[in-house]
């Protein structure tokens, strides 16, 4: 974040100092949008966020074209930092629907709300466990049949997860 040119003028040095900081800002941004729930139970992560808005903040004293970036900041810092922490720890589950069978696909049938369909259930841990529930079930019901399956239901969430690739 503090990296210095060794040579050329004061304001080439100043716009290396600028574009850099700006850059790692943007990084910071980034990554607390995409971790932020993460981040806020990971102490370290958290001491880092307020130890580099500081930072930034004590920079925007001596380089003004910093000020329009900490705003931003200050909000993903103040996001984190006051979202409510569990008094347990919370099972991220990622719930991947799959074909039970390749036939089924092939023969083209419509989807009856009597159906089931097989879930994959991936925990943090990296472990996972199979589910099968009706076509037509509720999220409640998928949920409580994962913490059937798991044991516990305390602290379960879904998160849906999609790529474009």
């Amino acid at each position: 974040y503090h990296a210095q040119p060794s040579q050329g003028t004061e304001q080439e040095k100043m716009d290396y100092a600028l574009n850099n900081k700006r850059r790692v800002i943007r990084l910071v941004l980034q990554w607390a949008a995409l971790y932020g729930d993460l981040l806020q139970e990971d102490e370290a992560a958290m001491a880092f966020l307020e130890e580099f808005y500081v930072s930034v903040s004590d920079d925007t004293r001596m380089i003004a074209a910093l000020k329009e970036q900490l705003p931003e900041l200050e909000k993903i810092v103040k996001q984190v930092s006051e979202e409510p922490k569990a008094p347990q720890k919370k099972h991220k589950v990622l719930l991947q629907l799959f074909n039970a069978s390749d036939d089924r696909a092939q023969k083209r049938q419509p989807i009856r709300g009597t159906d089931e369909v097989l879930f994959k259930v991936y925990c943090i841990d990296q472990t996972y466990t199979t589910i099968r529930v009706p076509v037509s079930s509720s999220v409640k019901e998928v949920i409580s049949a994962v913490a059937d399956k798991l044991g516990s239901g305390e602290g379960l969430i879904i998160v849906k997860m999609s790529s474009g690739g």
